[in-house]
Parts: structure tokens; sequence; C-alpha cells
């Protein structure tokens, strides 16, 4: 099957009419019917499916003759979940052109000599319940079971009610310790998120590494009262700190030559006519080092605790998630850059994007693939990467894999 009717066949899964957007969640209908596609796809390729402990699903094409489980294999993918209305194109992308990879090798005729794999990461977004990368993360261990249990949505079902309500036993979450084995290289084509290739008129581009990223949950206390009947002087209205806090983020962000992002807020009781006694609000922050994302975090945190005591209300920050900077190995990444010699100066890019490659690298080695974005925008409808370009993907992730397992 081809790039083209791959991708086609995925395009209307957990697309809102009414943005354009994607509401592809984790364990939501969206998300099982996308799992049923990969099995599917799988299934048409002759490959095994599994889905393991965490929800990852990996479909194995195992070299003839080969014996017992899989060892030092090719792996590649993404996951398939998305951001509250996101685009198309954001992990997708990723496993479709993994599929797409698998049967141009063998169209080529090339025999494995190790095994290949292609995975979907469970829930790397955290859109649905708070914390990025569930799924590689407790494969990892760098995610424990008891805490990704009692993560909560919007609705306040926990990751484990939404597990059962699914067919799964949340029991079984944990890390994979077969995972170093069984992982020869993990290879993630994604499309980039940012314009650099672009401007750099160049199709595909090679990671070079990500940066330090987290999220951290600011809660200011006041105190709920009317809206009109209620005195300025009389008010501790949490939502004044907050405003505070939103804007000191966008300025230390420019001083420490950072990004820093406040992008999902709940109030309490969130009337229009009531001030409000609870702001929750997450921050998402991310620097080129460690260094300055920690100063970055202070500074916003300590302009926000001074702004909370003038207006007599409580505040907690808690770290809900914290990303050392990844560097992703030089093997890899000039082995693949050998393998796409007929792409002229293959750009080496960082990204300031977290990725399941991401967190598997602290097991196992790792790489990344990007595909251009001529719009530069991400998690937005507006996200995007031409035909042509996503067939040179399509196509690079071959090479790469031909070289890897030829």
């Amino acid at each position: 099957m081809t790039f083209d009717a791959l991708w086609e066949s995925i395009l209307d899964v957990g697309q809102e009419p009414s943005t354009g957007g994607y509401r592809r969640f984790a364990w939501n209908d969206a998300d099982l019917t996308l799992r049923e596609w990969f099995r599917d796809c799988a299934s048409q390729r002759a490959m095994t499916t599994e889905e393991d402990r965490n929800g990852n699903l990996w479909a194995w094409w195992m070299p003839a003759g080969w014996h017992g489980d899989p060892k030092d294999a090719f792996v590649t993918g993404s996951h398939l979940d998305s951001v509250p209305d996101g685009g198309a194109y954001d992990g997708p992308l990723g496993v479709v052109s993994a599929f797409a990879a698998v049967d141009l090798v063998r169209a080529r005729g090339i025999v494995p000599t190790r095994p290949i794999a292609v995975v979907a990461f469970s829930d790397e977004e955290g859109a649905r319940f708070g914390v990025a990368c569930v799924g590689s993360q407790l494969s990892t261990g760098a995610l424990k079971p008891e805490r990704a249990l009692a993560l909560r949505d919007a609705d306040g079902i926990s990751l484990g009610e939404a597990l059962t309500k699914a067919g799964r036993d949340p029991r079984h979450l944990g890390p994979d310790h077969t995972l170093t084995e069984r992982v020869g290289v993990y290879v993630e084509l994604h499309v980039e998120q940012g314009r650099a290739l672009d401007l750099m008129e160049h199709p595909i581009a090679v990671a070079s590494s990500i940066w330090p990223h987290g999220r951290w949950l600011f809660t200011f206390t006041g105190e709920a009262n009317h809206a009109g009947a209620t005195r300025l002087v009389d008010r501790r209205d949490p939502m004044l700190a907050y405003a505070t806090t939103v804007h000191t983020a966008r300025r230390a962000a420019e001083v420490h030559e950072a990004v820093a992002t406040f992008g999902k807020l709940r109030v309490l009781p969130n009337g229009a006519n009531a001030i409000p006694s609870e702001i929750r609000a997450w921050l998402d922050a991310r620097a080129a080092d460690e260094d300055t994302l920690a100063r970055l975090v202070e500074h916003i945190s300590a302009e926000a605790r001074a702004q909370s005591t003038r207006d007599n209300i409580g505040l907690h920050i808690e770290a809900e998630s914290v990303t050392p900077i990844v560097e992703f190995p030089p093997e890899p990444r000039a082995r693949i850059i050998r393998a796409l010699r007929w792409l002229d100066d293959v750009p080496v890019l960082p990204t300031a994007a977290g990725h399941d490659a991401g967190i598997l690298s602290a097991k196992v080695p790792t790489a990344m693939l990007f595909v251009r974005n001529p719009t530069g925008v991400s998690h937005s409808p507006a996200e995007y990467a031409s035909p042509e370009d996503c067939r040179s993907g399509a196509e690079a992730l071959a090479d790469v894999m031909a070289d890897y397992v030829s």
C-alpha cells in the first residue's frame, strides 16, 4: 500500500468537524479505533501484533527462520494520540511512514537479518491525563505505576478506570525489562514542529537533541464570593495573581532566551458572576539547557509567590514532569546521514518539542528524522507537510531501515 493510501485511511478518525482539529485522546473512542487500524495494518503485512503491559502497540516483522523472542531489533514509529484540536501530522505521520517504509523495503526485495518493529506509543501527548509520554515513561521506569494510575482526566476518571473500561488490566503497568534486549535502535520520524527546514529549503533533517522541558501546576487559592456585591478591598481573587504570572512567564522567557506557556486553565467555581475560589494553571517551560530551565521556572515561581502574598491568596507549585536534555547519540545519527546520501547536506537540528525517542534514549540508542513543515505551525489544525515531503520522509526511513537490517 502506498503512503498516500495509508495516510488517507485515518484522516477522518477523531476529527472535530467544527474546528478541523483532532481529539484523539488516550483510550477514547478515536484512540481505540486507531489501535484497531494499527492491528489491521500489521495483519495486512503478516506482522505479529503485540500490546505490551503499558498499552504500547508493536508490529513485528521477524526474519525468516528466526526462533525465540526478538532481539536487537530496528524499531520505528511514533504515537497516534493528539493534543486537543491538534493537527493530523504530529505522531501519526511517524506510524504511517513506518508501515510505508516496511512496504518499500519489501518491494526492494530486501530480506531482513534482524527483527523490525513498528511501534505506536500510548498517550504521548498527555492531553487527557496531564502527563506526557505515559506509555514510554512507564516502559522505561521513568513513571511509576502508582502515580500513573492515580492520574485523572477533567471528568475525574482515573487512568486505571479508563484502562479497565477499555478492557485492559491496570495491574499490568510497569517497566518493560525486555526493552534493552529487544530494541537495538529506535528511529522516530516526526513532522517538524517549527519552520527551520522550510527556511533552509530542505525536506528532511536529523535531530541532534531535545531541549529540557517540563510541566508545573500552579494552584492559586482565594475565596469565592459575589462578583457584584463584594467590595474590591474585601476580595481574595486568585485570578489577579494568575494573570500577573502569565505576563511574568512571557517576560522571563524573553530574558532567558527560552519559552514558557500557560495553555491550560481550570477555574472554580467557574461562574461569570462569581469571584473564583481556585485557579489551577499549567506552565509548560523549555530551554536550551537545564540550568537555564531551572532559572526560568524559579523566576516565574518567585514572582507568582510575591504577587500571591500581595493579594492575600495561597499558592502551591508542583512539578508534574521534568525531562532533562536529550543528546541523541552520534553513532546512529552519523549512520542515518550516510544512509541518506541522496539528500544533499542533511541538516542536523535541535528541537524544543518532547518525544518518545527522548524518553527511550535513557535505555536504548535513539535517533529522529524530521519532515518539513512549511507553515511552522504544530499542535493546531494548520500543521502541515506536503504529500511530496511525506513520501520523501517514508523513502528516507526505508533507506535507514534497509541500512540497519540488510
